[in-house]
């Protein structure tokens, strides 16, 4: 008893959220939960929903009531929720206390990178909404998914990869360990080079992408702004990318913003990563 309680505790997600089946007035806060109700066919009980919630299109026709980790209360309760669905790393602290304190049910759904966290938030949100056949149907397709897909990786390349978040003035901020950049990376088969050296995002030396020597530079897709993409483009042109391998064979690849968020399609965006890495290195 006192190891599944322990493994409880350890394994966020695990255990099943308590059933609010009559919940009609829902509040979805953070993309991933967001369209993952609407994967459960539950879109049509979300009343309101966070700035990070834009997937799928139907979803920005409704309220918005801040971003994930700069809630107020005041904003939620204002649309006159009957349940509170979030990820763990919304916030402030203090405003879901207020809202718990509030006696608004408040299920909150783990926030993690790796497909066991897909899998679980797929099987937690299925359960607070009433619909637990239908999010396990969601899990099992899922695990079968990924299982798929390391298939598939183990048979092909792994190359060191770099994910850029952003050029400042050419001093590059990329990711390290514990980010979805990361998880996102690992996914598709390929390497993380800063992983070992840092945690979350940081700027790095010319020195340290060099010695790093990515195969694979990754950056989130252009959105269309012709400036914004310019400066993507002008990463591969800084003379420390020009002296790794990605540099000497161009090899860039976008991923999609939402493929960091880890909801229920990041096993489609880990194949297509894992695809254009593939290209990239061949």
């Amino acid at each position: 008893m006192i190891r599944l309680v322990l493994a409880l505790l350890v394994l966020p997600g695990l255990a099943s959220a308590q059933p609010y089946p009559d919940a009609r007035r829902i509040v979805s806060v953070g993309g991933p939960v967001t369209e993952l109700i609407f994967a459960l066919g539950a879109g049509d009980r979300v009343i309101a929903r966070d700035t990070t919630s834009q997937f799928p299109e139907a979803v920005n026709d409704l309220p918005d009531v801040g971003y994930m980790r700069q809630l107020s209360a005041e904003g939620v309760l204002s649309v006159n929720p009957d349940l509170i669905v979030t990820r763990d790393t919304a916030g402030p602290v203090e405003v879901l206390d207020q809202l718990r304190a509030a006696a608004i049910p408040l299920v909150e759904v783990h926030d993690g990178f790796s497909s066991e966290a897909v899998i679980a938030a797929m099987r937690t949100v299925g359960s607070a909404l009433g619909l637990r056949p239908e999010g396990e149907a969601l899990a099992r397709q899922a695990e079968a998914d990924f299982a798929a897909l390391a298939d598939d990786i183990a048979a092909g390349p792994q190359p060191r990869v770099m994910f850029v978040l952003s050029n400042q003035g050419g001093r590059l901020n990329v990711a390290g360990a514990g980010t979805g950049a990361d998880g996102i990376i690992a996914l598709s088969g390929g390497v993380n080079v800063m992983a070992e050296a840092f945690q979350g995002y940081k700027i790095v030396s010319d020195e340290a992408i060099i010695a790093a020597a990515p195969e694979v530079i990754v950056m989130m897709a252009p959105t269309g702004n012709a400036e914004h993409d310019s400066r993507r483009e002008g990463v591969m042109a800084l003379p420390a990318i020009t002296q790794t391998p990605a540099g000497e064979a161009n090899a860039l690849v976008h991923v999609p913003g939402a493929a960091l968020g880890f909801g229920p399609r990041t096993a489609q965006f880990a194949r297509d990563l894992n695809t254009a890495f593939t290209a990239a290195v061949q």
